[in-house]
């Protein structure tokens, strides 16, 4: 194989979310990466462009121990063990692993006793990440300690003559703060990676694959003016040009002004063929009375397809269906190799299974950051690759309980206020997202001398990377000042405002 996946890091998927980061990281030092679950047949695995195997994550239940194949171990490349995965890798070699004593685990400082390749680098007293879980107490035959901690007396370990290695630490997440050297150690050290993964090369192949796919054929593109959507539109459009009609629905759950701007960036700046279609109402009544949110994800996903199946009528002949599916849609979605169901996304999960339309999915396989890459890549301007990231379903996710026109107009003008606010503080692009949440609260307030009983609107603001994980945003108190003083001064019903300081996990991004 050729091109960008001519050479290729597998992550086998032992459960969790660590092994999607790993990934992540992966790529973005420009080598592809497939996450597969632990046990898919070996020879899926094996090719020529396989250069490497990270067996990361840990099984959901507790005291059961995965099923691995030690085939894996034989297929001449490279294996690094992640976690779990390196205490897999010790049982299945012949070592043997012991529960950590309690305490033990967190962040600590690592002793190098081999810097030669994986820890190539690295110096003792380096802060690592450790799971609260394994001792290795004996190393398999021919194995040798790379690295330990004051806890944990092997911290990394190889057999280097078959290029087998093992990281207790996670070197994925932001508590080992100089992680991502070793994993590039050992995609380049390791296992002779060159760095085909690109933006340019992305674009070029997926330009040949859309043409390829597509034919002579016509292609309606689901338009919502969101980073993701956008640059699967601008994709599709260079590869097939006035072949693609792009539709956009305001289904009135939308943020304030975003229909205009849509309709003025694409149809009037970027020449693309733009149809607008207003099904405000129509969405409002299919929505009237539902409080659950798969509900709401599901009938606003079918209304979708329903809305451009009738476009595609009007328009005559049309066969494909554009849309901006990323891979944390499909991760969250349930829908990936080995993931299981956060959410779903009303582009993933809330598909009907009689759409008539062929689904054209350029962007399935990035991440939100390598997407706007690639949209600079394309040209996008600025203002569109750094938009925060809006859910499909839009507002109505955003509304807890019933979505009524007078919820969406409070929430429309509170969301507006924290993005103003945030902007003038010049912290949006230090930002991953925020925006606002109307809870289904009310509470007692008092404006003047008067008793109120209003509704409660809750802010949410976080940084993140890849939206895998994300942390609250420590904005400055002036700033949620501000937010709160103008919401409860100019959101007419609101007397009561909100900052959630939760993490992801447990929570996710979005409420619903």
């Amino acid at each position: 194989m050729t091109g960008i996946e001519g050479e290729k890091i597998v992550v086998l998927d032992l459960g969790g979310q660590q092994s999607q980061l790993l990934a992540r990281r992966v790529r973005a030092n420009r080598v592809f990466c497939e996450v597969l679950p632990y046990n898919v047949p070996v020879e899926k695995i094996q090719g020529e462009s396989l250069r490497g195997i990270i067996l990361s994550g840990r099984p959901a239940t507790t005291g059961g121990e995965v099923p691995l194949s030690p085939q894996v171990f034989a297929l001449g490349v490279p294996v690094l063990g992640v976690g779990y995965g390196m205490e897999l890798l010790v049982r299945l070699l012949g070592g043997r692993v012991a529960r950590a004593e309690a305490g033990a685990g967190g962040q600590e400082q690592l002793a190098v006793d081999d810097a030669r390749d994986l820890l190539a680098g690295f110096n003792t007293g380096e802060t690592v990440w450790l799971e609260h879980g394994a001792v290795i107490e004996d190393l398999p035959p021919g194995f040798i300690v790379l690295g330990r901690t004051e806890n944990f007396p092997v911290a990394a370990l190889a057999q280097r003559d078959r290029k087998l290695y093992g990281l207790l630490f996670q070197p994925a997440v932001e508590e080992t703060p100089r992680g991502m050297e070793v994993i590039r150690n050992f995609l380049y050290r390791i296992c002779g990676c060159r760095g085909l993964w690109s933006p340019a090369a992305f674009v070029a192949e997926q330009t040949e694959a859309i043409r390829a796919q597509v034919g002579g054929g016509k292609v309606l593109c689901a338009l919502s003016g969101g980073v993701d959507s956008s640059v699967a539109a601008a994709l599709v459009h260079r590869a097939v040009g006035d072949q693609l009609t792009c539709v956009f629905v305001n289904h009135g759950l939308l943020r304030k002004g975003e229909a205009e701007e849509v309709q003025q960036t694409f149809a009037e700046k970027m020449g693309m063929k733009l149809v607008y279609v207003d099904a405000r109402e129509r969405f409002l009544k299919r929505l009237a009375g539902v409080t659950e949110p798969e509900r709401k994800r599901k009938i606003i996903g079918e209304e979708f397809i329903r809305v451009f199946e009738e476009e595609a009528g009007k328009l005559g002949q049309l066969d494909y269906l554009v849309q901006g599916t990323i891979y944390p849609d499909v991760i969250e979605s349930g829908m990936a190799p080995g993931s299981r169901l956060v959410k779903s996304h009303h582009n993933v999960g809330g598909l009907p299974a009689d759409m008539n339309l062929k689904l054209l999915e350029p962007l399935r396989k990035l991440f939100k950051d390598e997407v706007r890459r690639v949209g600079a890549e394309l040209g996008l301007a600025e203002e569109i690759l750094w938009r925060h990231p809006f859910p499909g379903p839009g507002l109505a996710v955003r509304v807890i309980g019933e979505v009524t026109a007078e919820k969406l107009a409070i929430l429309r003008e509170a969301d507006a206020i924290v993005v103003e606010e945030i902007k003038r503080a010049g912290l949006y692009r230090e930002i991953w997202q925020a925006f606002a949440i109307l809870p289904d609260i009310r509470s007692v307030g008092v404006a003047g001398d008067e008793r109120t009983y209003g509704h409660t609107v809750a802010v949410r603001a976080v940084t993140s990377i890849d939206a895998m994980t994300a942390h609250w945003a420590r904005l400055p108190h002036e700033v949620l000042a501000a937010i709160s003083d103008r919401i409860v001064r100019e959101v007419a019903g609101v007397n009561r405002v909100l900052y959630d300081i939760t993490a992801k996990p447990p929570a996710t991004i979005e409420w619903e």
